[in-house]
């Protein structure tokens, strides 16, 4: 699987409020191709754009997500007024400007998988037979394995913080298309050891250019990054 160098983390990474429709459209204005983005449930099982457990760091909202209603999330203030959107708003967003959707299964403690069954069922529906279909990442191996139970025409990627050392074995069961580690904990070595197993190597979050041009030159394949204005030009050549 083929994937942009850069791709914005969390939506529009430092430039917007994080995981907003606001934050996928400043990164197709300043030539981004790819957007990740993180999925949990709500109360009512639907799948909403946070990355917290809790409401508290990014919306003006308290209390778990999981335990919030749609109603109530639809409602909060995710900054600059910007809503919390669904799934769907932004997999129709991504479509419509053309983005791949790097989609993170974030689920709550003790939903592996709950969340993963309806992240995949609705990407499924959300991008149908679209020629950029999302890649599904996630830190849980559960949540990957139904994704690849329901959905595995959908790209995987598995993530890790740092790379174990049974890393083939996971990517070989999960049947994932690409890796994806801590930058901060990644050697020279490590970044040769995927490669020749012809998987791109994804690395987050790369904030500095310094760090940017050490990781490619290792032959990393692509950063994920909030400091869009940093690497836009990079982004869109």
């Amino acid at each position: 699987m083929r994937l942009p160098r850069w791709i914005a983390h969390r939506g529009g990474g430092a430039l917007a409020p994080e995981n907003t429709l606001a934050g996928i459209r400043l990164a197709a204005r300043m030539g981004f191709r790819a957007v990740e983005f993180d999925v949990m449930l709500s109360a009512d099982d639907s799948p909403f754009l946070i990355h917290d457990e809790t409401l508290e760091r990014t919306t003006n909202g308290r209390g778990e997500v999981c335990r919030t209603t749609d109603r109530e999330l639809a409602a909060l203030d995710a900054g600059a007024g910007e809503r919390v959107p669904t799934l769907r708003e932004a997999a129709l967003l991504c479509r419509r400007l053309g983005l791949r959707a790097n989609v993170e299964v974030k689920p709550a403690r003790g939903q592996a998988r709950q969340t993963a069954e309806v992240v995949a069922r609705q990407a499924q529906t959300l991008w149908g037979d679209d020629p950029l279909p999302p890649l599904l990442s996630s830190f849980s191996l559960e949540a990957l394995e139904i994704c690849r139970d329901l959905a595995p025409e959908l790209p995987r990627g598995v993530l890790f913080e740092t790379l174990p050392d049974d890393w083939p074995d996971v990517v070989r069961h999960l049947g994932a298309v690409s890796v994806h580690c801590d930058a901060t904990r990644l050697s020279a070595e490590q970044v040769a050891a995927v490669r020749r197993q012809g998987l791109p190597l994804c690395c987050y979050t790369v904030n500095a250019i310094a760090q940017a041009e050490r990781l490619l030159a290792w032959g990393v394949s692509s950063l994920f990054t909030d400091r869009l204005d940093l690497f836009a030009a990079d982004a869109a050549a």
